[in-house]
Order: structure tokens, then C-alpha cells, then sequence
């Protein structure tokens, strides 16, 4: 029994667990159910309420869509309204201005109809009048046109030549006065020393041993020297000091640096003279291609290659009549610059043009060709502008001018060649110059002396009063300053003047 007890015990708890299991899972569910419900009839409300305020958005979004068009349509019919009466009132100025033609048209054809009866008239009373005048007169029209119009056109011609004589007259006078300013007042900018021609350069000693140290043993010293330099060294009686000679004074000037710092160093043999050329050249060559840049630099001009830095920088020491070139292309170059900024020409171009005219002259050559024609091929090389080509080209008149500033670049070049002091002129060449003159004038007939007077600036001439007269004396004086201006190179401008005087002579006795 108390077996069965024990085991009627757990069984009975085993089913009392299950059923309060089962009834707390009925009532979980239940509870579940309720809340599921509860939720539904809340999200019923809410889409409820929520399809209400869409409904009035809606409604009031169409509301005011309509409203917007309605007021749209009401300004595009205004606009519309305006537009037609616009339409109205131009059709109206359209049928004003159509009557207005009408009766413009209507008033021409009348004038037209009037003034063709009138012509009709005048040449009707025209040819009355012609007939009667070639009736008095006895000349018929053609022949009394050809005296008119022959009369006419003297009395024109005449005129004509009158006003232009003076027009003439008075642009040369303007002309001339206004260049004579314009170069006056470039010149005057211009300050330049005064060059002399020299083809030695004296080399100063500490004493006169020195000089016996360049000679050398047997003289290898000075012909080292002078076989590497290719100058003349000249060692004469003058007191602590040699004579360097060369007509290239490049080498000239290599010379005489390399004596000046042999005899500084004091140390005096062939191997040393070679070292000592050798350094010198390099230098001489850098030095060159400095010259070259600080004109650039001074005159403002860029982009210019190497080769033509070096060929400008060469001119340094090249002179031409005792002028040195670079100084003379420099002083070409400012006064171009000054004379292109006056005629409102290219500043930037004359001054180059006035820069390279002469590179020609540094060029180290063996051909034949001139300074001109090997500074164009160069100016080529260079890419230059073709002004700059044509300036370099013409500023001796081989090829004729294409641009105002080759000519301004031909005019700086005979300033600055031209000024007192610029070049010196030898005497044998001054003589030859003033024979020349005399030469030309004498050659023509006519003429019995010619006399050429202050430095060769003029030339004046006595002519025969019994062989030539006074309009054969202009004509002569003509002929003799275009033949001078033909055979004849010269600075600035010479005067001719022709004299021709009657002397009567009587006696008494």
C-alpha cells in the first residue's frame, strides 16, 4: 500500500504540473490574442486617421494648384488683351503711314509730271538760246567747249603749278625743320668719347732686365710669344717698357695681357708662355661673351642666342677710322631707339636693328664675303626678325629699305659715324677726298676753278660768265652734287655753291 501510495504520489504531481502548464499556456494565449487585437484596432485607427489627413493634404494641394492656374490663366489673358490692342494700334499707324505713302507717292508723280514739262521747256528755250549764240558769235558749240575748256585749263595749270611750287616749298621747309629737330634732339641725348685709331699697345716693365728675360735665350721667349699670339712684340731703346703691334686686336689684346702677367709672375719660358696664352684666350673668350651681354643689358634687348652674344661682344675690340664698333653699334642703337619713339616707328626693332648692324665685323672668317652680307647670314641663323634682317642688309644702301626702321637704323649710323670726333680720318684719305671733289668739279665744261673748303663740307666753283649762263650754272651744280652723291663716300651732307660773276674792266689813260 505504501508502495502504491509512493507511486500514485509523483503521478498525481507529474499530471497536477502539466494541467497548471497547460492552463497558464491557455491563459498566455488568451492574453496574446487580446493584444493582437488591441494593436489591430490601433493600426486600424491610425491608417484610418492617416487616410484622412492624406485626403485633406490632397484636397488642399489641389486646391491650391488650381488657384495657381487660375491665376496663371488670368495674367496670360491680360498679357493676351494687351497684346491685341498692341496689334490693334500698330495696324492702325500701318494704315496711317499707308495713306501718308499714298499721298507722298501721289505728290511726286505731280512734281514729276511739272519738273518734266519744265525741261522740257528749258531745253526748248536751250537750244533757242544755242542757236542764236552760234549765230552772234559764229562758233559752234564744239568749237566754242574746246576754247572754253583750252582757256580754262591754263588758266588751272597755272594755278596748279603756283600752288604746288608753294606746297612744295613749304613741306620741304616743314620737312627739313622738323628733321633737323628731331635729329638735334636725339644727338644731343647721345654723350660719347672721342675714339683714336691705334694698332699698338705699349706693355709698361718694372726695369729693363725684364726685357731681356722676354727676349730669352736666343730669343725663344719672344718667338713663342709671338708665334702663339701671331703679334709683333717690339723691344726698342724706350725706357721700362715693349711695344705689342698687331692690326687684330683681339690677338693684340691677348698679347698684351699675357706679357702683363708674365711679367708679373716673373716666371719666363716657352711652356710657361703657352699655359699663361692659354689661360688668357679662355679668358679673352669669356670676357668677349660679358662685353656681348652687358650691352644687351644697357640697351634693354633679349633673346638673343650665344653666337650672336659672342659676335657683339667681339666688336669690343674691333675699330673701324679709329671708332670702336660696339661703342659705335650702341650709340646706333639708342639714337635708332630715340628716333623710332619720335617718328612712332618700332622702338624695340630699330634698337635691335641698330645693335646688330655691324655684327657682320666680329664674325671670324676666311671667306670673301663683306661685314654686311656675313651679319645677314648670321641675323638668319639667329632667327631675327626680317626688319631686323633688312636693317642689317641696307644700312650701307646695298639693298633697298622695306620698313621705316631700317631707314631710321641707316640715319643713327651715319649720326653716330658722323659726329665730330667719332672717327678719325687720315691725312692721306682727307686729301684724296678734297682731290676727289675738285676732280668732279673741274670735269665739266664750263667750269675754271673749284675750290674744296672747310674740310671738304663744300665745294665751291667759279664758272666761265662767257660759257655758261645763269640757268646752265643750276643745271651744272645739279649734275656736280648728284655725281659726288654717285662716286662719292662721305659723313653728313656737301654744299656746292656756284659762282658766276661779269667783271667789266676799263682803263684811263
Amino acid at each position: 500500500m505504501r508502495l502504491l501510495l509512493m507511486l500514485a504520489l509523483p503521478l498525481a504531481g507529474g499530471i497536477l504540473g502539466w494541467t497548471i502548464r497547460w492552463l497558464y499556456a491557455r491563459f498566455q494565449l488568451s492574453s496574446a490574442e487580446q493584444r493582437a487585437e488591441r494593436l489591430r484596432k490601433d493600426a486600424v485607427k491610425d491608417a484610418e486617421a492617416r487616410k484622412t489627413e492624406l485626403i485633406l493634404e490632397t484636397r488642399d494641394d489641389l486646391q491650391r494648384e488650381r488657384n495657381e492656374q487660375e491665376r496663371e490663366i488670368r495674367e496670360r489673358r491680360s498679357e493676351l488683351q494687351r497684346v491685341e490692342r498692341r496689334l490693334l494700334q500698330k495696324e492702325e499707324n500701318l494704315d496711317e503711314k499707308a495713306s501718308a505713302v499714298e499721298r507722298s507717292q501721289q505728290e511726286l508723280a505731280n512734281r514729276e509730271r511739272k519738273l518734266d514739262e519744265r525741261d522740257k521747256t528749258l531745253m526748248e528755250q536751250e537750244i533757242h538760246w544755242r542757236n542764236e549764240m552760234e549765230r552772234v558769235s559764229g562758233l559752234t558749240q564744239e568749237e566754242a567747249r574746246k576754247l572754253i575748256l583750252s582757256s580754262l585749263e591754263d588758266e588751272v595749270r597755272h594755278d596748279a603749278q603756283g600752288i604746288a611750287h608753294k606746297i612744295e616749298q613749304e613741306a620741304i621747309l616743314s620737312a627739313d625743320r622738323q628733321a633737323r629737330e628731331i635729329l638735334i634732339s636725339t644727338v644731343q641725348r647721345l654723350a660719347s668719347e672721342v675714339n683714336t685709331e691705334v694698332t699698338v699697345s705699349s706693355v709698361s716693365l718694372p726695369n729693363d732686365e725684364m726685357k731681356g728675360r722676354i727676349i730669352g735665350r736666343e730669343g725663344r721667349n719672344i718667338r713663342t710669344l709671338e708665334t702663339l699670339t701671331g703679334v709683333d712684340i717690339i723691344i726698342d731703346d724706350t725706357p721700362e717698357a715693349v711695344v705689342v703691334s698687331c692690326f687684330d686686336p683681339i690677338r693684340k689684346e691677348i698679347a698684351k695681357r699675357s706679357l702683363e702677367r708674365l711679367v708679373s709672375d716673373g716666371r719666363i719660358h716657352p711652356t710657361r708662355i703657352e699655359e699663361v696664352v692659354q689661360k688668357v684666350t679662355a679668358d679673352m673668350t669669356q670676357a668677349i661673351y660679358e662685353e656681348g651681354e652687358k650691352v644687351l643689358y644697357e640697351l634693354n634687348i633679349h633673346h638673343l642666342k650665344p653666337e650672336g652674344v659672342r659676335g657683339l661682344g667681339r666688336l669690343a675690340f674691333r675699330t673701324s677710322y679709329g671708332q670702336n664698333v660696339l661703342a659705335h653699334s650702341k650709340e646706333v642703337a639708342v639714337l635708332a631707339g630715340s628716333l623710332a619713339a619720335e617718328v612712332g616707328a618700332d622702338v624695340e626693332i630699330a634698337r635691335r636693328g641698330g645693335a646688330l648692324h655691324d655684327i657682320g665685323k666680329g664674325i671670324e672668317t676666311d671667306g670673301d664675303s663683306n661685314h654686311v652680307e656675313l651679319g645677314v647670314e648670321l641675323a638668319k641663323r639667329l632667327g631675327e626678325d626680317p626688319r631686323v634682317i633688312n636693317a642689317i642688309a641696307a644700312h650701307h644702301g646695298d639693298v633697298p629699305h622695306n620698313c621705316i626702321e631700317s631707314v631710321i637704323v641707316q640715319v643713327a649710323d651715319a649720326i653716330s659715324a658722323s659726329r665730330p670726333g667719332a672717327r678719325r680720318e687720315t691725312l692721306d684719305n682727307y686729301i684724296k677726298r678734297l682731290e676727289n671733289l675738285e676732280e668732279i668739279a673741274d670735269g665739266f665744261e664750263g667750269v675754271d676753278k673749284s675750290f674744296a673748303i672747310q674740310a671738304g663740307r663744300e665745294l665751291r666753283i667759279m664758272v666761265n660768265h662767257e660759257k655758261v649762263s645763269d640757268q646752265e650754272a643750276r643745271e651744272i651744280a645739279k649734275k656736280i652734287a648728284r655725281q659726288i652723291e654717285d662716286q662719292l663716300r662721305y659723313p653728313g651732307r656737301i654744299k656746292v655753291t656756284m659762282i658766276r660773276e661779269t667783271r667789266i674792266v676799263e682803263y684811263a689813260r
